[in-house]
């Protein structure tokens, strides 16, 4: 009985059938985990593992700069994400490994990616344009406030406002957060805003996790603070919360006591401030006085006759007069000088003296010109008897005076080989004096 026959191959063979199976098993599908072990390499390259955190399962990750690049949301340990690329066996280290082409976020990511969608189209329509922000009123008389009425929101509003001045609040209470939140705050616009003498409004809440404030990133809710007939003060959240309703309100707070502190002016603190402004300017009025009457001594000390001073400018005014004559004799002097100069050289100049000058120069250059004509002539002269002589000697009436023919066909050819002619074909012979017209009666071809 014969041995079966075995196959060996190398390591890199076996790595090579094992990267075609396992490529030709991947590549059409996204794959979800959690990432670890996050490091971007000076390359540009970015490298992971991604672990399902329900099942002990982890693959080695890798990201090509190219393919980095192009990813819009930060990729960090912990970050839950959804990769599509193809899994491969890097044979250096004969190790497992998923060529991630794209990755977007899954879970909250998702939702986060979503915001920054609408926050990117809100943009570009004009919602958080600086230039559409209204400023807001001086010591108004009458704040809407929108908040919920259970909260601390109301009560930090109500405590900072009353403090710094004498204000009437108008509270449209909504809810502020979970399901149904967006419709109640919704409501609450529509409702203040039909209060009669309403000046500024106040649209916020307490703080909260991020999840929290979902409703002031609703793009209805964000869309009716922009259509407010008076200046909107959003306090959503805290100093590190930023929500789509404080980019589009015309004021951000970071609090609700905030929002009070910059709609409501202190009026202790203004009086104070008028007391000191007056002040000031009483004493600035009174130094700028005694400071003008010392300038006024001083100018009418200064103050003389005004017919000295006309008389001065009249002498300076003749003296200017007379210097201004010298100087005009003088440039007339010059210009006569240099128009007899002109005149002379003008004289030298005349058309008369060009044309005798130029006839000299003309007659011995027609002498030379008929000259050189005669001998040109006579040189082509001859040269054309030459030339005459030549075509004489070369025409095919010379050889006809030696008492040879041309034969030539019906048509007028010349005739060279007796195969082009046939028995009782009709030519024509020129002699040199005169025509024959013949009729072959045989062609012989010696």
């Amino acid at each position: 009985m014969s041995e079966p026959s075995e196959e060996i191959i190398g390591v890199a063979e076996l790595d090579r059938r094992l990267k075609g199976a396992v490529e030709a098993a991947t590549g059409r599908e996204w794959v979800e985990g959690e990432v670890g072990s996050f490091k971007r390499a000076a390359s540009g390259h970015v490298y992971f593992s991604l672990k399902d955190e329900r099942e002990d399962a982890l693959i080695d990750c890798v990201m090509y700069r190219m393919s980095a690049q192009r990813v819009r949301f930060e990729l960090k340990d912990g970050a839950r994400v959804q990769l599509w690329g193809k899994a491969t066996l890097w044979a250096p280290r004969g190790r497992l490994q998923l060529v991630a082409e794209r990755a977007r976020p899954a879970g909250r990511g998702a939702l986060l990616e979503a915001l920054e969608r609408l926050k990117a189209r809100l943009a570009e329509e004009g919602l958080f344009d600086p230039a559409r922000k209204r400023p807001l009123p001086v010591a108004p008389k009458l704040i809407g406030v929108v908040t919920t009425k259970v909260g601390a929101a109301f009560h930090d509003v109500r405590t900072v406002a009353l403090r710094r001045g004498s204000v009437h609040l108008v509270l449209a209470p909504a809810q502020v957060q979970g399901e149904g939140a967006p419709e109640s705050l919704l409501r609450a616009l529509d409702l203040i805003e039909r209060y009669p003498g309403l000046e500024v409004l106040i649209v916020g809440r307490g703080g909260g996790a991020a999840e929290d404030l979902a409703a002031f990133n609703d793009e209805r809710v964000v869309r009716r603070l922009a259509s407010t007939r008076v200046p909107v003060v959003s306090a959503v959240g805290h100093e590190i919360d930023y929500t789509l309703a404080d980019l589009v309100a015309d004021v951000r707070a970071a609090t609700p006591s905030q929002a009070a502190e910059l709609v409501v002016e202190d009026e202790r603190a203004r009086r104070e401030q008028l007391q000191r402004l007056s002040g000031a300017l009483a004493r600035a009025m009174s130094a700028r006085v005694a400071e003008d009457r010392v300038a006024v001594g001083r100018l009418r000390a200064k103050l003389i006759d005004p017919r000295f001073i006309i008389a001065e400018r009249q002498q300076l005014l003749d003296e200017l007069l007379g210097e201004l004559e010298r100087a005009w004799r003088r440039t007339l002097a010059r210009r006569r000088g240099a128009l007899e100069a002109h005149r002379g050289r003008l004289a030298l100049q005349h058309p008369n003296q060009g044309v005798a000058r130029a006839r000299a120069r003309l007659a011995p250059l027609l002498v030379r010109l008929d000259a050189a004509l005669r001998r040109t002539q006579e040189g082509r002269a001859r040269q054309l008897g030459l030339l005459g002589a030549r075509l004489h000697a070369l025409s095919p009436l010379q050889v006809l005076g030696r008492g040879y023919a041309i034969g030539m066909d019906e048509h007028g050819r010349a005739l060279r080989r007796a195969q082009e002619v046939t028995v009782g074909q009709r030519l024509t012979l020129r002699l040199a004096e005169g025509r024959l017209e013949a009729q072959v009666t045989g062609v012989k071809l010696e």
